[in-house]
């Protein structure tokens, strides 16, 4: 089965790692929201992407899910020791990545390109492209006034009170070289479990219309998610967190669902919305987990 997944942060990427360790790299590409991307330090950094990125190439930090594994400290200790901002922590080996990447967007190079180049140093088979070679921008809306993505998310630790979002530069942006192409080629597309509103969002405004069936895997478990304010972001907008409140939003697109075992309650509601639904453990809590999560999806959207 040929699949594009539809990816973001740690959940995201997780599950994109399932997927390749069970689909040759022919049958599977993955689209990463590229919405919370920013400049730090003089530099262009990709949060999403490289953790899905670092992740397929199993140098991801086994513990946080992001950044790298054995990682040292010394370059940002030295910048908040000189008075530089060092709320957004950059390992060493993190901050080649970035360093490496704005050298080549400077150079007028494009996103995607980069990222291929940088996959194949990582010895990943499979494909991963950013969702736009052009900037996309996450604003949050909050009781305090506007904030940038990863001001509110890292900086603010999601503090601040949700009100809405707004993807600054997305009526512009394009989809990257090959989105279109993986997506129309698809048996299916599948929807990570990454946050609706901030990760899968941007995307789906980016690729328009999806004619391939479309599977999601609900991020939101018993009410709660395992990384992440999605389900702040929920209760804060109004909308009981819950795996059905995820149905609900990409109920225009969806053919099937797959919800936790936990929330198995909600799935007379969800097949009222005419979404075939799969029940099953849907955490991931090692590399076996994520295979044996990625295989009862792909059937599922098989079946369907």
């Amino acid at each position: 089965m040929k699949i594009a997944a539809l990816a973001g942060g740690v959940g995201g990427a997780k599950l994109a790692h399932g997927l390749a360790q069970l689909l040759p790299p022919e049958d599977l590409t993955v689209i990463v929201n590229t919405g919370d991307d920013f400049e730090h330090l003089g530099l262009y950094i990709c949060p999403d992407l490289d953790t899905v990125c670092y992740t397929l190439a199993g140098l991801a930090n086994p513990e946080t899910g992001w950044g790298r594994a054995d990682e040292t400290w010394n370059a940002i200790s030295n910048i908040e020791r000189l008075g530089g901002p060092a709320w957004f922590r950059l390992g060493d080996n993190d901050l080649a990545t970035h360093i490496e990447r704005a050298r080549r967007l400077k150079e007028g190079q494009m996103l995607s390109q980069i990222t291929r180049d940088f996959c194949k140093a990582w010895n990943i088979g499979h494909t991963i492209l950013p969702m736009s070679d052009s900037p996309v921008r996450t604003i949050v809306n909050t009781d305090e006034g506007e904030l940038a993505f990863q001001e509110y998310f890292v900086r603010r630790r999601c503090e601040p009170r949700v009100t809405g979002f707004r993807f600054d530069g997305v009526e512009f942006a394009e989809p990257a070289p090959g989105v279109k192409e993986a997506i129309q080629s698809a048996d299916a597309v599948m929807i990570c479990p990454s946050n609706p509103w901030v990760s899968v969002d941007p995307i789906l405004k980016i690729v328009g219309a999806i004619e391939k069936k479309v599977v999601a895997v609900s991020p939101i478990i018993a009410g709660r998610t395992v990384k992440g304010p999605a389900a702040k972001m929920y209760a804060e907008l109004g909308v009981e967190p819950s795996a059905l409140a995820v149905a609900n939003h990409y109920r225009s697109i969806l053919r099937g669902f797959v919800l936790d075992n936990a929330d198995l309650k909600y799935e007379p509601q969800v097949k009222e919305l005419n979404i075939m639904t799969l029940t099953t453990d849907t955490l991931m809590n090692d590399v076996e987990d994520r295979a044996r999560l990625a295989r009862a999806a792909l059937d599922f959207a098989g079946s369907l």
